[in-house]
C-alpha cells in the first residue's frame, strides 16, 4: 500500500460520484474583477464571499482554460458546484478555509477542489469503505500523515486536524513533483512510488511529464486529474455571470483554527459564549458534535472577540463620569451581534434586541431600507455597550 494519502470510497453524492459507480469502495494558482464593496464597518469574523472566490482564482495553476481542454463528461457532472458553493452557508466558509490554508502553504488552488471530488465539502462524510471527513482518509493513512485517531476521538471528522495534515503532505508531493498540480494530485491519489515509477516505465521526468500519456496507472488516478481541471474551469468561468456573483456578495463567517479554554465542555456552549451559530459550528465539527472529546481542543470557528479594554486613564475617567443625574455611568457591556436568517428583515431584528431600525442599519454603515441578507453579520450594540435603546416611555427623545 503506498505511503500517499489514500483516497478510495469517495463519499457519492450527486456532483462528487467517482469515476465507476459500480466500484465504490476503489480508491480513487489570473486577473480578477474587484470584489464588491462591503457596507459598513470591518468585521474580523467575517468577509465578503467574493474575497473568497478572488483568492481562489488568484491561486490558480492554470487560470485559463482552452477551449475543448476540458472534459466534457467531468464538466457536465459538477455542473452545479458553482451553485452549491454560492448557496450553502457552510461550503462557502469552509472552502475559504482551505484556500486559506493552501495559499499560505504557497500551493496551487486547485488544490482546493479535493474535498469536492472526495467529500463534497462535507466534514462528517463516511464511505462504507472506511474512509472519513472532508479529505475521505482511511485510518491508516490518517495515522501516518499525524492525524489524531484514539478511542473517543477521529481527527478525520476535525477539519483542522484532517486539512492541516493533507495541505502539509500536498505541500511535499508538490515539491517532489516539480511543481505540476497534476502529478501531485495523481500521487494524493495514487501514492507517490505508484506515479514515481509509471514516470520512470514511461521514460518521463516530472519537469517535463505529460501526465495522460503515464503507464500503469489506473483509469481512477488518470480522471482525478480531468475532475479537478473541469472543477477548476467551471468555477473560473462562473463570474461570467453576474447574477452568480452577487449571490457571493454576501458576509460569510471567517473560519480559523480556534482552541477551546477548558471550562468549554459543548460546542453549544461555546457558540452561546461567542454569538456564534451552535448548529453551524456542530456540522464543521463533527468529531466534537457529541462533546469535547480530546483536549486541547481545536475547533473550526470565526475567532472569539477580543474583551473590550479601556487604558487606566480612559477606565479611571469612565468610572468617575456622571450622568444626567449625578449618578456614575455603568461599566460598559459587550458588543452583541447577530447572523441574518432566512425571512428576517431589519424591523424583525430590531424588535428582537429593543432597539431603534435607524440605529441598527447606522451602526452597521447600511442604508436605512437596505435589503439584508441571509448569513449577514450585524452590529446590534455600539461599540463597547449596549445603548440607543428604544424609550420605554412614549414621547421619549
Amino acid at each position: 500500500m503506498a505511503a500517499g494519502l489514500l483516497l478510495g470510497g469517495a463519499i457519492a453524492l450527486p456532483a462528487t460520484a467517482q469515476d465507476n459507480p459500480a466500484n465504490p469502495t476503489t480508491p480513487a494558482p489570473a486577473p480578477a474583477s474587484t470584489p464588491a464593496a462591503v457596507a459598513g464597518p470591518a468585521d474580523p469574523a467575517t468577509r465578503n464571499g467574493r474575497e473568497i472566490y478572488e483568492d481562489f482564482r488568484r491561486g490558480l495553476a492554470e487560470p485559463e482554460c482552452e477551449a475543448g481542454g476540458v472534459s466534457k463528461r467531468w464538466r457536465q457532472h459538477f455542473a452545479t458546484a458553482p451553485k452549491r458553493l454560492a448557496a450553502d452557508d457552510d461550503l462557502l466558509p469552509l472552502f475559504g478555509y482551505v484556500v486559506d490554508a493552501l495559499r499560505q502553504a504557497h500551493l496551487p488552488t486547485e488544490f482546493a477542489l479535493i474535498p469536492f471530488v472526495e467529500s463534497g465539502y462535507r466534514p462528517g462524510a463516511r464511505s462504507p469503505a472506511g474512509p472519513a471527513g472532508l479529505w475521505q482518509m482511511i485510518a491508516i493513512t490518517a495515522r501516518n500523515h499525524d492525524v489524531p485517531m484514539r478511542k473517543g476521538y477521529d481527527g478525520r471528522l476535525s477539519p483542522v486536524d484532517s486539512t492541516t495534515a493533507a495541505v502539509r503532505y500536498l505541500k511535499t508531493l508538490h515539491g517532489m513533483f516539480a511543481g505540476d498540480w497534476r502529478l501531485t494530485v495523481m500521487a494524493y491519489n495514487a501514492g507517490e512510488y505508484r506515479v514515481l515509477g509509471a514516470l520512470k516505465r514511461s521514460g518521463q521526468t516530472a519537469r517535463d511529464a505529460r501526465p495522460e500519456q503515464l503507464q500503469g496507472l489506473s483509469d481512477i488516478t488518470q480522471a482525478y486529474v480531468r475532475k479537478l481541471h473541469a472543477l477548476s474551469c467551471l468555477m473560473e468561468q462562473a463570474d461570467d455571470r453576474e447574477e452568480w456573483l452577487r449571490s457571493l456578495d454576501r458576509p460569510v463567517p471567517r473560519l480559523q483554527a480556534v482552541t477551546l479554554p477548558a471550562d468549554v465542555k459543548r460546542i453549544d456552549q461555546w457558540a452561546t459564549r461567542t454569538g456564534q451559530d451552535s448548529d453551524q459550528l456542530k456540522r464543521l465539527n463533527p468529531v466534537h458534535a457529541d462533546g469535547i472529546a480530546s483536549r486541547p481542543a481545536r475547533i473550526l470557528a470565526t475567532p472569539a472577540p477580543a474583551p473590550a479594554s479601556l487604558d487606566p486613564a480612559a477606565a479611571v475617567a469612565a468610572s468617575a463620569a456622571p450622568t444626567t443625574d449625578g449618578a456614575p455611568v455603568a461599566a460598559a457591556e459587550p458588543s452583541r451581534k447577530h447572523k441574518v436568517r432566512r425571512g428576517e428583515n431589519a424591523s424583525t431584528i430590531a424588535k428582537r434586541y429593543d432597539v431603534r431600525v435607524a440605529d441598527l442599519m447606522q451602526r452597521n454603515g447600511l442604508a436605512t431600507n437596505a435589503v439584508l441578507k441571509p448569513g449577514q453579520m450585524l452590529v446590534i450594540d455600539p461599540l463597547g455597550g449596549q445603548g440607543n435603546r428604544v424609550p420605554s416611555e412614549a414621547g421619549s427623545p
